[in-house]
């Protein structure tokens, strides 16, 4: 992926999921970012339409930011602390609750919660496990859309989710809980 940031907007080319509003190649104009995020890498655009795009300049978009007054933020991990029980590691009950409380402390009942892992479960444990890839410290959203595109799972378990656009739709919905 290749991003231009010129004056009034970001031009994306050959983005990675395809799902999103700037695939393969598109443009955002400067005001329909709401926020972004770059405490970890890659780093997060947030768009005023709730979606969240991912990139690796992190000098060019604070710059950009700079110039347009976007907000940097730092946003609560909603797909990271979903995603918790597909790492390879283990939790004690003390963590595990405190998990569940901040989930619960943005909008997300333990039903929900119960229903967002039972869904995407066997995927994430095709990425992180039987994939090899045993990731013990972070999964979140990238993580999810990525194993969506197939990376690193077996094709049957992303088309089990059901339409790709509409997971990729739903799963930006979840993220924006941590707004």
């Amino acid at each position: 992926m290749t991003v231009t940031f010129g004056p009034d907007s970001i031009v994306f080319a050959g983005y990675r999921f395809p799902w999103a509003s700037v695939a393969p190649h598109g443009v955002l104009r400067a005001a329909d970012v709401r926020d972004v995020s770059t405490s970890f890498a890659p780093f997060e655009l947030r768009t005023v339409a709730g979606e969240t795009l991912f990139l690796t300049d992190s000098a060019g978009l604070k710059a950009f930011c700079a110039r347009h007054d976007v907000p940097e933020v730092v946003r609560f991990d909603v797909w990271g602390n979903l995603l918790e029980p597909f790492l390879d590691t283990s939790f004690g009950s003390e963590h595990v609750a405190a998990t569940s409380a901040r989930l619960h402390g943005v909008g997300l009942s333990p039903s929900a919660v119960d229903s967002i892992r039972e869904r995407v479960g066997p995927l994430m444990r095709a990425y992180n496990f039987d994939s090899m890839l045993w990731e013990w410290a972070h999964l979140g959203l990238y993580d999810l859309l990525d194993a969506l595109s197939g990376t690193l799972v077996p094709a049957a378990l992303p088309a089990a989710l059901g339409d790709p656009g509409e997971v990729y739709r739903w799963a930006m919905e979840i993220a924006d809980y941590g707004r």
